[in-house]
């Protein structure tokens, strides 16, 4: 019997891998994604309803009536297309101690190739997205004295537009991190257990704003996905990307993960071959509630 595809229980594993593995988790755990209908293998519909005001009403008359809602649909096509494949012979596996199986070796790949390459699409999509759709980025250099002015102007900008201030999620670079936490106007702690004293100096949060480190080569506008992932030539530094994960959508489907054993066309090789439809989108509307502060 010919091995199983096992994609479906493959994207289940890493689904739950993603908000510990992912530097953006929050954003490819967003609810969106069960929100919406699917029309074809790699093609969802975003439905946008509007609707008309109320007007003075007439005790003695009965007024016309008429369809005051409209109903318009987005389609969202996912472009990233992506595969990985490996040979393990079974020597090697033997005579590595059991060390390069293809569970070790698919661990590693996740977590040092494609989780950070998901990570860099995620975030450079996201502004490339942004920018498109007029949005106009913070370009004042930051420091400690600046940083938390900085940050309640963007909170400010958007309670004007609506955006719930509950489960907004600012992701900076360690160093704006740092700032963070050297800012004078911040409060540390100081707690008392069990005869010790502890001073807490990191800032979690701001208000009701989850503050999420990122490395700084994972917090840019720009990349280039030839194999993997790397800066692009137009590269610039994403300081600090204040975001709601209402505001996108993450989608990923897997269409194929297969491992085959050894047989006469492989060689006599282990053969894992995998591969994925994905892709990152700004609903329609919602991009009022994604701020950024780049380095020109």
């Amino acid at each position: 019997m010919p091995p199983l595809n096992y994609a479906t229980e493959y994207q289940q594993a890493l689904e739950q891998a993603f908000p510990y593995k992912l530097e953006y988790g929050e954003l490819f755990a967003t609810p969106n994604n069960n929100r919406y209908k699917w029309t074809g293998s790699k093609i969802i519909e975003v439905p946008t309803i509007s609707t008309k005001g109320r007007v003075d009403a007439d005790r003695d008359v009965i007024g016309g009536i008429s369809r005051n809602y409209d109903n318009s649909w987005t389609s969202l096509t996912l472009q990233n297309f992506r595969k990985w494949s490996t040979l393990v012979h079974p020597r090697d596996i033997e005579e590595t101690n059991f060390t390069t199986t293809i569970p070790n070796i698919t661990q590693v790949y996740n977590e040092e190739q494609k989780f950070p390459e998901m990570s860099a699409y995620c975030v450079s999509k996201i502004f490339a997205d942004w920018k498109t759709l007029g949005q106009t980025e913070n370009t004042q250099a930051l420091t400690p004295a600046n940083v938390i002015e900085v940050f309640n102007s963007m909170m400010l900008e958007m309670s004007n537009n609506r955006v719930p201030e509950q489960g907004r999620i600012l992701y900076v670079t360690p160093a704006v991190k740092s700032m963070i936490n050297n800012a004078t106007s911040h409060v540390r702690n100081i707690n008392l257990k069990d005869g010790v004293r502890s001073l807490t100096t990191s800032i979690e949060a701001i208000d009701l704003v989850q503050i999420k480190a990122v490395p700084p080569e994972l917090m840019g506008t720009s990349y280039d996905f030839t194999q993997g992932w790397a800066k692009g030539t137009s590269f610039k530094q994403i300081n600090m990307l204040l975001i709601h994960p209402l505001a996108v959508i993450t989608p990923i489907i897997y269409n194929f993960a297969k491992l085959d054993e050894p047989h006469a066309l492989s060689e006599g090789k282990w053969v894992y071959y995998e591969e994925s439809y994905e892709d990152v989108f700004i609903l329609p509307n919602k991009e009022t509630a994604i701020a950024m502060n780049i380095t020109p």
